[in-house]
């Protein structure tokens, strides 16, 4: 009995998870792992959002087990998510309190950025994490709209840090907070840096696993400087598949190349339409265009996302889809890419350096 314990645990142990592309043994997660004869039960820890993965998780290792010749080994494990403070581009700091920044990008604008940065934050949420979300669009803040927060303010007690609004389970800030809605902003590059540096550091996040930073789109001064400034433990490029997308959604990576800010992956926006009346699949705007980017450069496609007038009316509505319409495929399509973006952030380095002492060397 004690051998086929050892030899299921060896089975447990190299069960690759697909979102964190690492076996369980190289995540290190079987630390509460409890293994028989005929069950796995305890807990195993995921450095992604569990809540709504534990069946799915269970399903297929159950079926890994069969393939290795164990196919009436009960699984009931339990899954934790533990979700670590990764490395930021240098000389910056973690910002205090908030785990990992990630930033979302695009080459150039209309290609639904916001409302990527919008369901992914959502979807994070939805899976246990604790999740803000700053609008850096200063010209068109999209945030407030999407989340229904349209004509709120955000209040500051203190009189030094705003206090984020918060909606559908997530904190967020943006401009479009503290202007009217019809108002224009027309402020020069170096306004625009400061203020967003300053909606970043001045808001009271309070503690969060992830905070989303919906970037303006383009690769200019105000991208490069926000880039610099702001404490990223990755970044995510939203395309489309035509052409013209994917140029400038080179240059968008090729931005977070040169500031040292690692690209987690890319995410293909408006891939496909299905038709609402006959079902018919069409590839409106070309096909493999992402995932062609993603093997040029040696980053992850993270996901590939559907064109539907749903997402849009959803959105416009203050109400993402993955929180109006969860459990559709649409919704789904954005939490499968969720969980991989949060798969690629897990294989990146932690940050140590609140392990170590400062050294300073002085001379006598």
């Amino acid at each position: 009995m004690a051998d086929a314990a050892h030899k299921i645990r060896t089975v447990v142990e190299q069960y690759t998870d697909p979102y964190l592309q690492q076996t369980l043994a190289e995540a290190a997660a079987l630390a509460d792992l409890k293994v028989s004869a005929c069950e796995v039960a305890g807990t195993i820890e995921l450095g992604i959002p569990v809540a709504g993965y534990v069946e799915q998780f269970r399903s297929a290792l159950a079926s890994h087990l069969a393939r290795a010749g164990f196919p009436d080994c009960a699984v009931r494990c339990d899954l934790r998510a533990t979700i670590v403070a990764h490395s930021v581009q240098r000389p910056l700091k973690p910002l205090p309190g908030v785990s990992n920044i990630v930033a979302v990008a695009s080459g150039k604008g209309g290609v639904g950025k916001s409302t990527v940065a919008a369901n992914l934050a959502l979807a994070w949420a939805a899976g246990g994490a604790r999740v803000g979300i700053l609008d850096a669009d200063i010209y068109g803040p999209s945030q407030p709209l999407m989340l229904g927060l349209e004509g709120q303010r955000p209040t500051a007690p203190d009189g030094k840090h705003l206090v984020p609004l918060e909606a559908h389970g997530l904190k967020a800030m943006s401009i479009g907070f503290l202007v009217d809605a019809g108002q224009a902003v027309v402020w020069r590059g170096p306004m625009v840096t400061q203020a967003l540096t300053q909606l970043l550091g001045d808001t009271a996040w309070g503690e969060l696993d992830y905070l989303v930073v919906d970037m303006p789109p383009g690769t200019g001064d105000i991208q490069l400087t926000l880039a610099q400034r702001v404490p990223v433990s990755g970044a995510v490029i939203v395309t489309t598949p035509q052409d013209l997308a994917l140029a400038d959604a080179r240059k968008g990576l090729a931005m977070f190349e040169k500031v040292a800010v690692p690209v987690l992956g890319i995410v293909e926006n408006m891939s496909l339409h299905v038709c609402s009346n006959c079902g018919h699949v069409e590839h409106i705007f070309g096909a493999g265009g992402g995932a062609r980017m993603a093997a040029e450069y040696g980053v992850q496609l993270l996901g590939s996302l559907p064109l539907d007038g749903h997402i849009r009316a959803e959105a416009d509505g203050g109400a993402p889809t993955v929180v109006s319409a969860p459990g559709t495929p649409r919704a789904t399509a954005y939490v499968e890419m969720a969980r991989h973006t949060a798969g690629a952030l897990a294989r990146r380095g932690r940050d140590r350096r609140g392990q170590f002492p400062q050294i300073v060397v002085e001379e006598s």
